[in-house]
């Protein structure tokens, strides 16, 4: 039995054809699956055949050493999103949990950004970004839940996408609530940044880049 709705496949075939370069799902599992990874590697599957611009490659967290080395994977479930075919590139666009929720729209988002090529930011954004000399770590704890959580998700997926010094990773705090514990996670959306710089709740994203320049001038 699938995951997604009927009617909810036609609203995204209809957005969907607004895509323009290819677009790759990255999954990876194992053999065993891990709690949520059926329902993972099943919903960027049933994303997948709603559009020819679409793929899907599951890989095996175990066996598949060399793909998991190569896009630094740390845990599972997880999602890269990516542009495929030809000029395939990986953005940094990281999914630890299940992207279930408030945060299926948010992977739906990132796909539609990768495959038009603009991340959205503001100008003073990507000026800001386009400063960084070092790289960053993005980490944001949510759950499927939480209606605010995807806003950070999706600012920190942007910023991913703009610059190649940043990895942005959704983290689903009941799935790897060790990590919830490590960076004293008490509600969410919670985002840290290199293990630093702490943030809580969701923020506009002048705001987030105030974070930034402050991170990056401290770096300098």
């Amino acid at each position: 039995m699938g995951l997604l709705k009927e009617e909810d496949k036609d609203t995204l075939r209809k957005a969907f054809e607004t895509l323009r370069d290819p677009v790759k799902l990255l999954v990876f599992s194992q053999q065993m699956e891990c709690m949520y990874c059926r329902e993972t590697r099943q919903i960027a599957e049933e994303v997948a055949e709603l559009s020819d611009k679409l793929s899907v490659r599951v890989f095996d967290f175990v066996e598949h050493r060399e793909p998991v080395d190569k896009y630094t994977i740390r845990r599972i479930p997880a999602i890269v999103v990516m542009r495929g075919g030809k000029d395939a590139r990986d953005f940094g666009i990281r999914y630890y949990g299940i992207p279930a929720g408030y945060e299926f729209t948010t992977l739906i988002e990132d796909i539609l950004m990768v495959s038009r090529g603009d991340s959205g930011l503001s100008p003073a954004s990507r000026e800001v970004l386009a400063s960084l000399k070092a790289p960053l770590h993005i980490q944001v704890f949510i759950s499927p839940t939480c209606p605010y959580c995807p806003q950070m998700v999706r600012l920190a997926h942007q910023m991913a996408f703009e610059s190649d010094l940043v990895q942005a990773d959704m983290i689903e705090i009941t799935e790897f609530p060790h990590l919830a514990l490590m960076y004293q996670v008490q509600g969410v959306p919670r985002t840290v940044i290199n293990d630093t710089v702490k943030i809580e709740g969701a923020v506009p994203e002048s705001v987030m880049m105030e974070h930034i320049r402050d991170l990056a001038r401290r770096q300098a």
